[in-house]
């Protein structure tokens, strides 16, 4: 187990308890989350080892490395991943001056995003340490699925947009990688980062059910001013922040799932805490899942 000894944000190294989380998807262990005493910067620690990570994903329970629905979670799962790819694919047409280019998918999964971006005239480039997720990846994509960014450095190559959907919450090399991105974008290019945000009302009313905490695959746990902050820190700058209003339903729908709740019982609460989670975040933004738009 690594124990976090600085926060990555403010390299504080006071940190006081916050929750304690189980992890309901692979392992069932509890896994602690800590607070930043001086940027209240939320992280899991101590948490396993780099070496060890990888095994926590290991189930067929983890949807992101999914092509089919096997339950009902996985289908739900599958019906809002495929209305969101389109809708990502705007988000990028819509902040970035250039309708196709060079896009980077950071930590792809099983390359859908990929793929929709490469047929509508993106030139493609995807990162995904997981050898589950790219054997999974369709042939269409395979080979242009990398298991790190050693290779793109290495020929020095930049890209237009960089998509991080959901991802850097995993990454135990938090700097390194934002980093890394930065190194790699255009000095006109534009990034989208997706991450869960802990200040969301649908957060605080499941606490440590909260699916979006999802020890210990989520690493670190971001608002957004702990975002905002951390990509400051590499002269980034966040020129928007938009919600992704869907995720609050299908979270809610794994918490409850997590609280044990029947089938009926379930539905009903993803639907109205879904819809609550969303209407309150009209005024604060506060939603349950947030995109960055950033430039250098």
């Amino acid at each position: 187990m690594i124990k976090v000894d600085t926060c990555p944000i403010c390299k504080g190294i006071g940190f006081s308890s916050f929750l304690y989380c189980a992890d309901h998807s692979v392992s069932h262990e509890t896994f602690p989350l800590v607070r930043c005493d001086t940027c209240s910067f939320l992280m899991t620690s101590p948490r396993p080892a780099d070496t060890q990570l990888a095994k926590y994903y290991m189930s067929e329970a983890y949807t992101s490395h999914i092509k089919d629905g096997k339950s009902v979670f996985d289908s739900v799962y599958l019906f809002a991943r495929s209305f969101t790819l389109k809708w990502k694919l705007s988000l990028i047409r819509r902040y970035h001056s250039s309708r196709n280019g060079q896009l980077l998918d950071f930590g792809c999964g099983v390359g859908e995003f990929l793929k929709i971006s490469a047929k509508n005239g993106w030139s493609i480039t995807g990162i995904e340490p997981s050898e589950v997720a790219r054997t999974n990846a369709d042939p269409a994509v395979q080979p242009f699925i990398l298991p790190s960014s050693t290779d793109i450095q290495e020929k020095s190559k930049t890209f237009d947009a960089i998509t991080a959907w959901h991802v850097l919450e995993h990454v135990p090399n938090l700097n390194e990688n934002i980093a890394e991105l930065k190194g790699m974008l255009q000095p006109n290019g534009t990034m989208f980062i997706a991450v869960p945000n802990h200040n969301s009302w649908d957060a605080k009313h499941y606490a440590e059910y909260w699916a979006a905490y999802d020890v210990p695959r989520h690493l670190w746990h971001f608002n957004i001013q702990s975002m905002t902050q951390l990509l400051s820190a590499h002269s980034l700058t966040v020129v928007s922040v938009l919600p992704m209003r869907l995720d609050a339903y299908y979270v809610s729908l794994l918490s409850e799932q997590y609280l044990g709740r029947t089938p009926v019982v379930r539905l009903t609460n993803t639907l109205i805490n879904g819809f609550r989670s969303n209407y309150l975040a009209r005024k604060n933004k506060e939603y349950s899942s947030l995109i960055y738009i950033v430039k250098k």
